[in-house]
């Protein structure tokens, strides 16, 4: 059986003669003076903080400044510049390739400056609580690893721990950014007239997506507690039937919750959110005997599943959760839903080419 073995990939590997060259002139102030980093995000300000830099490359971009420093697109990089790719999210091949292929002296990953500099680079937030956690928990892991169902899973998790244990994108590039594929796979074989809680529903994306599927569903239950978002839903899903929008949150008890409804897809529960939400249960708010629950929570999946504990046991439904959000919930939710139903067959698949969007299955055995 395979095992994790992942001790190299704790820390970036050793630069080639290249790189380290290229990162040398990237921070000396007798360097190129054409320092650019591609993305603005918490990756790109944090090196922006740490190193004199000349801008940003962002094609998308409307307004010209970033931190004080001129945002340009790719186009205008100048000839001798050396451009750090930041993009670690979700796109990260997409945006390596492009850094690539700009009319630029040399490109670099954002993990070359840490393995040049590991004093000096801060260590992304994600890759600096996977560390924690996996030094901490070894054994969770390893019962993840032999918990899963089928080889794929189990490349899926030891790439995406390598990932998020070194920031090296290499680890990424089996993957693809595939959202719309996002929690429906062959290995789910849905009955007709499935009932699909949509925990978490957004615009109605991922509903639109159940539909199309599966058109003899019977009905589909959508959890939004953004009215905005709930309205956009509504209009998206207006030709399609059977839909029940419930503007609440879900977690593990009825009640009002603080959220943050700004961030979009984002949009969380969160201790600090400017607004005050209503949030329901799974177990008490949906009557009917359920099929399949997806969970893309922002981080308050453990809580939500709490709240749909009689669901799980007694429906036997098939389960589609985020556990990107934070690396202990990778094994946290195998716990809490397998001490539920120990007999469902877990499996894991992601879909960008960074750290975020990793599902966990649970299929009934029979």
């Amino acid at each position: 059986m395979k095992t994790i073995d992942i001790t190299k990939a704790l820390y970036p590997p050793a630069l080639s003669p290249k790189k380290s060259r290229l990162a040398d002139l990237f921070v000396s102030s007798s360097g190129v003076g054409r320092r650019y980093l591609f993305g603005r995000n918490e990756h790109s300000a944090a090196l922006a903080k740490t190193f004199e830099i000349d801008g940003f490359v962002d094609d998308f971009a409307t307004d010209k400044v970033w931190m004080g420093k001129p945002i340009v697109k790719g186009v205008d990089v100048p000839l001798d510049a050396i451009v750090v790719n930041c993009v670690l999210m979700a796109r990260s091949i997409i945006s390596s390739n492009r850094v690539k292929n700009l009319r630029a002296e040399g490109s670099l990953e954002y993990c070359d400056l840490m393995a040049a500099f590991p004093k000096r680079v801060p260590v992304p937030v994600f890759v600096d609580e996977t560390r924690a956690d996996f030094q901490s928990n070894p054994a969770k892991w390893e019962t993840l690893l032999q918990t899963l169902e089928d080889e794929e899973s189990r490349q899926v998790l030891t790439d995406v721990l390598k990932f998020r244990l070194s920031g090296d994108i290499k680890h990424m590039k089996p993957y693809t950014f595939r959202p719309q594929d996002q929690y429906f796979e062959p290995f789910l074989e849905l009955p007709a007239d499935s009932v699909f809680v949509d925990a978490g529903g957004f615009d109605g994306d991922t509903t639109e997506g159940f539909c199309r599927r599966y058109p003899d569903y019977k009905k589909v239950i959508l959890f939004e507690p953004s009215g905005i978002n709930l309205q956009k839903a509504r209009l998206r899903l207006k030709s399609l039937h059977s839909i029940e929008f419930i503007e609440k949150g879900v977690s593990d008890r009825a009640g009002t919750l603080a959220f943050n409804p700004e961030a979009g897809s984002a949009s969380a529960v969160s201790e600090s959110g400017p607004a005050r939400i209503t949030v329901a249960t799974l177990d008490e708010d949906v009557r009917e005997k359920v099929s399949l629950i997806k969970m893309d929570l922002e981080g308050w999946e453990l809580m939500a599943l709490r709240g749909a504990e009689r669901h799980i046991r007694e429906d036997y439904p098939r389960l589609a959760i985020a556990v990107y959000h934070h690396p202990t919930h990778f094994w946290q939710i195998l716990e809490q839903v397998s001490a539920l139903r120990p007999d469902y067959r877990v499996f894991l698949r992601h879909y960008t080419e960074g750290w975020t969007e990793t599902v966990m299955f649970f299929v009934p055995s029979a």
